[in-house]
């Protein structure tokens, strides 16, 4: 009911973006607009076109750009998707396959260069160097991200601080570039406009947190993929860098092996040690803190429906844990 409360603040508006998306995935290659709709249509959320929408409005917007600019943010996102699970050669997002699953890496790599353009294409309509500024700087971070993450595949030595950067880098880059712009779209005055910058950035480690978490606990029709996935592609996160840090020298020893080997040979002891270790409890704590900063912050804007909407986010964040 929360989460429908938010959606349904911006109910037309949503509707409005969604029309846009698809309008201007038009293209005159078949094989582009085929693949682009597949992932834009693939049962998303839209939370950071979302974001634009609510903090531009709880900033006092009222014009019609902030259509185009969470098209834009959908459009960017939609880029890294197509090139991180090429990245990843992951076959499932969200429950079904992924479009280098369907039609190979080559075409998702293309497709995504296609959405960048586009997106980049929208943005100088809106006639904002502030704007493009942000989101050019933002696509740079993200791909850092990126590479951060590859580079640290397999490795079991990732400290804490390095995990952080990572995730702030290639998920809450872009959640904080979307409250931000909106921000910026709507004129909103210094303070707010940080305020809404950094409460995107919050809400989006917030998000991340507990992704990494539901990897060890979740469920796959829940998630759209299956438990331990990150563990299988190498991946350090909270959960095993707390399990490894609190654990015996036995347990720190089958978690670094099963980082460094990937697949799910070792996975039920894996999940075993991690729930027992206090990780699981750990990395929520971190996740609701972030969560309780970002509603801080939203103490400068005016009561409206758009900032109990952006309020109700930092609940709906950390309450995705089955």
């Amino acid at each position: 009911m929360t989460t429908e409360r938010i959606y349904d603040t911006v109910a037309d508006d949503f509707s409005r973006v969604n029309d846009l998306i698809i309008q201007r995935l038009a293209s005159d290659v078949p094989l582009v607009e085929k693949i682009a709709q597949y992932i834009i249509e693939s049962g998303g959320k839209r939370l950071r076109p979302l974001l634009v929408l609510l903090s531009s409005q709880a900033a006092g917007y009222r014009a019609n750009d902030h259509l185009k600019l969470a098209a834009v943010i959908e459009f960017l996102h939609t880029a890294t998707l197509l090139h991180d699970d090429v990245v990843d050669t992951s076959d499932m997002r969200r429950g079904r396959s992924t479009a280098n699953a369907k039609w190979g890496n080559a075409p998702s790599v293309l497709v995504g260069d296609f959405l960048y353009a586009r997106a980049f294409e929208m943005m100088v309509e809106l006639e904002s160097l502030p704007i493009m500024n942000v989101l050019s700087r933002a696509t740079a971070v993200i791909a850092e991200g990126e590479v951060m993450q590859l580079m640290n595949v397999k490795n079991p030595d990732l400290s804490e601080e390095q995990y952080m950067q990572v995730i702030h880098n290639k998920t809450a880059m872009l959640f904080e570039a979307a409250s931000h712009t909106g921000a910026q779209l709507a004129g909103a005055s210094g303070e707010q406009e940080v305020a809404l910058r950094d409460y995107g950035k919050h809400l989006g480690m917030a998000f991340q947190l507990v992704d990494d978490v539901l990897d060890y606990q979740g469920d796959a029709e829940t998630m759209g993929k299956n438990v331990g996935d990150d563990l299988a592609e190498g991946k350090t996160t909270l959960p095993l860098i707390q399990a490894m840090a609190t654990g015996t020298d036995e347990e720190r020893q089958l978690i670094r092996q099963a980082i460094r080997k990937g697949g799910l040979d070792d996975l039920p002891k894996v999940l075993e040690t991690v729930r027992q270790s206090g990780a699981i409890e750990y990395t929520m704590d971190k996740a609701k803190e972030q969560a309780r900063i970002a509603r801080d912050l939203l103490t400068c804007l005016p009561e409206s429906a758009h900032r109990e909407a952006l309020e109700l986010l930092t609940e709906v964040a950390v309450a995705r844990v089955s």
